[in-house]
Order: C-alpha cells, then sequence, then structure tokens
C-alpha cells in the first residue's frame, strides 16, 4: 500500500486552499496513493503568531458540514484523506481533524494540547480516538499534541495501526538559527515523530505547512517512519510528496514480534 505525507503551503485564501488540495490529490492518486495526509490547518491556514498580536486575521472557521469539507471528500473518491481546518462548533472554534473519503467522514479530532499563543483563537479538544478505514485503523493528533507520549500512546492502545499527525510547525522563535536544518525546533519534530513510532511501534504519518504566516516560519520536513522509528520517505524543508510503500500489518508483527510495547506495558506501576 502506497501512503503519503504532504508538505505544503496553505495561506487565508480558501478558494486557493481548496484548489492546492484537489491537485495534490490528483497527483498522490496517479502515484497510486491510498492513504493522504495533509498538514494542519489546511483551509485557511494557520495563525501568524504565537503570543503576540497577529495582524495576519484568523482562519475562517467551518463546521462540520460545510461546503468546503464535502468538496475535500468529493476530490478524496476512494482514496483517504487528512486534513485540517478550524472548527465551528457550540459557540466556540477549534484547530480541527477530519478523515474523509468521497462516502463522508470516517473519523475527527480537536487538537488538545495547545501552546499558550493559541488560547485566545481555539478551544481545547478533550479526546483521542481511533476509527477504522479502508486503509487499516488510524488516530490522528494535531501539532503539540505529539509532544506528549500519552497522546500518541492512548491512540496505539485503541488499537491505531496508523497515526497521522497533522502540523504546521514552526522554526523558533526566540532562537533562530540561520538554517532551518540547524533549528532547536526541527531537531525536537524529527525527534518526536520518531519517538512516537517506536515507541508504539505504529506507522507515523507526519504532515506539516512550508513557508511562513506572518512571524512564523514553518519547517517542512513531512515523513512516513516505520513502526522500529526508522524513517522510510521524507521531504526535508521543501515542498512535496513523502511516499512510502508498505505493508502496514505486516510491518507492525514483525516490529512487535519479539518485543510488544503495548502487550508489555505495567500501568500499575505509573501512578
Amino acid at each position: 500500500m502506497r501512503i503519503a505525507a504532504v508538505s505544503a503551503h496553505f495561506g487565508r485564501d480558501v478558494e486557493q486552499c481548496l484548489a492546492k488540495i484537489e491537485g495534490i490529490v490528483a497527483d498522490a492518486r496517479g502515484q497510486g496513493v491510498r492513504l493522504l495526509v495533509f498538514p494542519d490547518a489546511t483551509i485557511g491556514g494557520y495563525l501568524g503568531d504565537l503570543g503576540r498580536g497577529d495582524d495576519t486575521g484568523l482562519p475562517p472557521a467551518l463546521d462540520a458540514g460545510s461546503p468546503e469539507l464535502k468538496r475535500v471528500a468529493a476530490a478524496a473518491g476512494e482514496m483517504v484523506v487528512c486534513v485540517g481546518y478550524r472548527e465551528s462548533a457550540d459557540g466556540r472554534h477549534y484547530n480541527s481533524a477530519v478523515c474523509v473519503t468521497g462516502d463522508g467522514a470516517l473519523g475527527r479530532h480537536r487538537k488538545v494540547h495547545q501552546p499558550v499563543g493559541e488560547l485566545s483563537a481555539y478551544a481545547a479538544g478533550s479526546t483521542f480516538t481511533t476509527f477504522d478505514t479502508p486503509v487499516g485503523r488510524i488516530g490522528m493528533l494535531i501539532d503539540y499534541d505529539k509532544t506528549f507520549p500519552e497522546a500518541a500512546r492512548t491512540l496505539a492502545g485503541g488499537g491505531a495501526q496508523l497515526v497521522a499527525c497533522l502540523s504546521a510547525w514552526p522554526a523558533s522563535l526566540t532562537n533562530r538559527a540561520p538554517r532551518l536544518v540547524q533549528d532547536r525546533q526541527s531537531r525536537l519534530f524529527d525527534l518526536y515523530d520518531c519517538a512516537r513510532a517506536a515507541e508504539n511501534q505504529v506507522v507515523w504519518m507526519s504532515a506539516n505547512q512550508t513557508g511562513t504566516m506572518g512571524r512564523l516560519r514553518f519547517l517542512g520536513q513531512s515523513k512516513v517512519v516505520g513502526p522500529g522509528g526508522d524513517v522510510l520517505a521524507r521531504t526535508w524543508a521543501k515542498a512535496g510528496l513523502a511516499l512510502a510503500e508498505l505493508d502496514v500489518p505486516a510491518e507492525i508483527s514483525r516490529a512487535r514480534l519479539v518485543l510488544d510495547h503495548l502487550r508489555e506495558l505495567k500501568p500499575e506501576a505509573y501512578s
């Protein structure tokens, strides 16, 4: 099975975002991709700053049944596609992700863990859930969620074979490096991706924004990581697809053949 994580820039222009999504989906379909993961804030972009005034405005808010999300589902067709957006629900706004096919939504996630700079723009989600798809059982995380091992472990415990992590992860704002590859946040982004995959022995799909929004410079570095923590495909800092071909159940079974981390957990010792 071919799976891919997207590196690309998505800004405030919703029509432009949707056209880009459709183009990337069509390109991935032509390469035989069955599961495609986009970055956080795919529709309407992310915030332009964290912790200061944001002169880029807020991303547009969409409800779960919006025409924009229906358009993404129509583009997906038989593929499984994960995208991020700012969700409007019950008088609140959430940093959300949805997984769709042409038949509609398969699963949803609202970002639980928030850096301080997001608090005025988004409410926090409260759960981590897994769901079945035509390509296997999936769980989703957004951005800062992956910093917390418990989040990914909850998804793995829920049977997720694949974890889709949608990010708008920027370079450091306080200690900028001259090159992205030298940036502290660049190192952490890669570290978390590989550690979370290896800890839970799952296939990890990490999609990230590129380019800039306001003061934020996004890292790219989208990748597919195997259940042993090995990077199978990556984009580095440029836009593109991190595309890997693998038998997901077989790779997970091989990784857990001798040491099965979930089976050998000792939760009673973790008080």
